[in-house]
């Protein structure tokens, strides 16, 4: 068997300790692994011409990513699960124990276990390359760093910055790390072997003391300071999960333990913590998602198709989504884009709003003004049709209209070439209606963005019957490419996102209109998991939006989806939401976007001529709006709309913010029971009419005692 792990020794008494796992284009941690470093480790105990030891990977582009993910997988029991961390902590303390200094040479990521081992050697020094990245991103898959991580990170670089660290699953850039004292130092790639073996060669070097702030260094300093630390921190936790996922609360309590019982009851804190987290339904769920989206990534969505490569975009339209799509070319993508706008307003609007998202980077120091200008000089604008013959690909992101669509794409199709693809950022209009102008419908297709563009990570690249697999494959590299996550979905009205969103909507304005205060519904959905309530989404994407989108739903979907006739009450009062200022909530004069704790506009009752009366339970409230959206869900999978339940649980949680610790409308599914979803969907079906009638495959499913995974 090829060994993971190379030992050789210098002249000068330093040993290189290569990690390169053989067949993968990453470094990741196995527990199979565990024998071989430590029949390294004794070698090098036992050899005393070593001075020292330098730890490196022979991956070009990564130190380890982290520990391999589909281990945790295997775990029967959290008994293996502890086993598991328990393993990581011999090797690791064995690390640290050697009597020789040990530096590890860190380039590209350094994630999760990746970093645990870093933290292990004496020393550590990185490459400042811009793919150099350190983290603890455990979090984010409802784990805590199982390797020591718990103990060592807060030892190193404060018990304040590595809760931060843990809590949020933020990466950290190289000069950042060495302000805080996460690296000893930061050199050109070039030099990072070399500077690690200097390193090794000068002996163990006492770290710097970290500089905290004065708040820090008093409350770090003392058991009572430390509690206050640790009892904030549960407090904001508590807040920001609504007590929906485990692992923030565990971290705490391990840095807790181990500050003030020591580092060897820390780990088996950390151990025990780990292995209940590893069996939970909630870390199951987010692991879940990690599977499905990396699986994702390998697909070109229109099998046997090859993509074409995309050289040049056009963006039509210079609003708040042209200029937030033109933006994700340039700066992800590194694709010149040029935008085209009817007049000048426009494209500034688009170069201003593209400006001020790569100058954040240049305020925080995550990149240069250079690299800034050049990024934006990939941005060109023009109010006439030049400059464009030789496009790849068109996305349209003008209004939702269907005779100005059908437009676009007649002057596409004269003044582009004849593989140009058009893509329309619709978010109802059906594809096949407007591929009807084209006399290329093949290259016509939909490729649905969500706002804010730049935030948002779902596209929905939607297909009508006539798209070719060759536009398919190129416009979801393109996306890809934008650094989002595309689903393929097919034509249809609100396609799936919109689709399963509008129902759960509705349900949530039937609910106001029947006397549930608006701070109440906003509360029970960010109770149950969702990011924002149903009333603060519409104040934000648009109550006019919403409005126009409504009755093409119902037109081409049907009665279920009649929207409440309160919009129209709304939008005569020239409510539109935050874009003007004007909506459920109050916006602050001249400052629509301060939206520190909103306070409701109480007037809007008395527009829609209701008095909000005594509020139900907010599980009740929740349940109501969300069984609407599972129903909807099940339905488009019958529709065929969405390929599979896996691509129906991406769509809604990276489309909506459906809540990740329940993976998704499908896993939600099979945990609550087709069988207990179809009892509750027909009580209210008794209770309020037929929009709530359980769609058949899920009445059949209920029947066959069957699931989706």
């Amino acid at each position: 068997m090829e060994k993971t792990f190379n030992l050789t020794r210098r002249e000068d008494g330093i040993a290189i300790l290569t990690m390169d796992v053989p067949g993968e284009t990453m470094n990741t941690l196995k527990a199979e692994f565990g024998p071989e470093i430590s029949e390294i480790l004794s070698e090098i105990k036992g050899d005393n011409s070593i001075r020292g030891l330098v730890l490196i990977s022979g991956k070009k582009d990564s130190f380890v990513a982290g520990a391999d993910i589909s281990m945790l997988d295997a775990c029967q029991t959290a008994g293996d699960a502890k086993a598991l961390s328990q393993q990581g902590h011999v090797v690791f303390n064995e690390l640290e124990a050697l009597n020789i200094p040990v530096v590890a040479a860190i380039h590209g990521a350094c994630l999760g276990g990746g970093l645990e081992l870093a933290l292990a050697c004496h020393l550590r020094v990185c490459s400042d390359d811009g793919k150099t990245m350190l983290g603890v991103p455990e979090v984010q898959l409802g784990l805590l760093p199982g390797g020591g991580g718990t103990q060592r990170l807060p030892r190193l670089v404060g018990i304040t910055t590595a809760l931060d660290m843990m809590l949020t699953g933020k990466q950290i850039r190289p000069k950042q790390a060495l302000k805080m004292g996460l690296v000893n130092d930061v050199v050109p790639q070039t030099i990072l072997l070399q500077t690690a073996v200097e390193m090794a060669l000068a002996g163990k070097r006492t770290a710097k003391p970290v500089k905290k702030s004065l708040v820090n260094q008093l409350l770090e300093g003392t058991g009572f300071g430390r509690n206050i630390i640790f009892d904030q921190a549960i407090k904001q936790v508590a807040k920001k999960t609504q007590g929906n996922y485990p692992a923030p609360a565990k971290i705490i309590d391990c840095v807790r333990q181990g500050m003030a019982k020591g580092m060897q009851k820390g780990l088996e804190v950390e151990a025990s913590h780990f292995a209940e987290l590893v069996v939970s339904k909630e870390s199951e769920a987010l692991r879940s998602i990690f599977f499905a989206t990396t699986e994702m990534k390998k697909e070109t969505g229109a099998e046997g198709a090859t993509p074409r490569k995309v050289k040049k975009a056009v963006i039509l339209g210079g609003g708040l989504m042209g200029g937030g799509i033109a933006s994700v070319t340039t700066t992800k993508a590194k694709i010149p884009a040029r935008v085209k706008d009817i007049n000048e307003k426009g494209l500034s609007n688009a170069l201003s709003y593209a400006y001020k998202l790569l100058d954040k980077g240049v305020k925080r120091r995550h990149m240069t003004p250079a690299v800034r200008d050049n990024l934006m000089a990939l941005m060109t604008t023009t109010t006439e049709y030049k400059g464009v013959k030789d496009a790849d690909i068109v996305v349209e992101a003008v209004f939702e209209d269907l005779a100005l669509k059908h437009q676009m794409v007649k002057d596409i199709e004269r003044e582009c070439g004849e593989h140009t693809i058009f893509a329309s950022n619709t978010s109802s209009l059906p594809i096949g209606q407007i591929a009807q102008a084209a006399s290329r419908p093949e290259n016509v297709i939909g490729l649905h963005y969500f706002s804010p563009v730049e935030k948002m990570p779902l596209v929905e690249v939607i297909a009508h019957a006539k798209t070719s697999p060759e536009t398919i494959a190129t416009t979801v590299a393109f996306a890809r490419k934008q650094g989002k996550t595309p689903i393929v979905v097919q034509d249809g009205a609100g396609f799936y996102v919109n689709r399963i969103l509008a129902l759960y909507m509705n349900e949530a304005a039937q609910l106001l209109l029947e006397g549930q205060s608006i701070e109440h519904l906003d509360k029970a959905l960010v109770k149950f998991g969702f990011p924002v309530g149903p009333i603060t989404l519409l104040d934000e994407v648009g109550i006019d939006v919403g409005a126009k989108i409504a009755p093409i739903l119902e037109k081409e979907l049907g009665e279920r989806f009649k929207a409440p006739a309160a919009f129209d009450k709304l939008l005569s009062d020239d409510r539109k939401g935050r874009k003007n200022g004007k909506g459920f909530y109050q916006y602050a004069a001249g400052n629509k976007a301060s939206s520190k704790k909103k306070a409701v506009d109480e007037s809007v009752y008395a527009v829609l001529g209701i008095k909000p009366g005594m509020d139900k339970d907010l599980s009740a409230v929740a349940e109501r709006c969300v069984v609407q959206m599972l129903n909807e869900a099940v339905r488009c999978l019958d529709d065929g709309i969405i390929a599979s339940s896996r691509d129906g649980d991406i769509g809604a949680i990276f489309g909506i913010g459906f809540p990740p610790f329940l993976g998704g409308p499908f896993h939600y599914i099979d945990t609550l029971g087709a069988d207990n979803l179809v009892n509750i969907l027909e009580r209210y079906q008794a209770q309020y009419g037929d929009r709530f009638e359980p769609c058949p495959r899920l009445k059949a499913m209920a029947a066959e005692k069957t699931r989706f995974f």
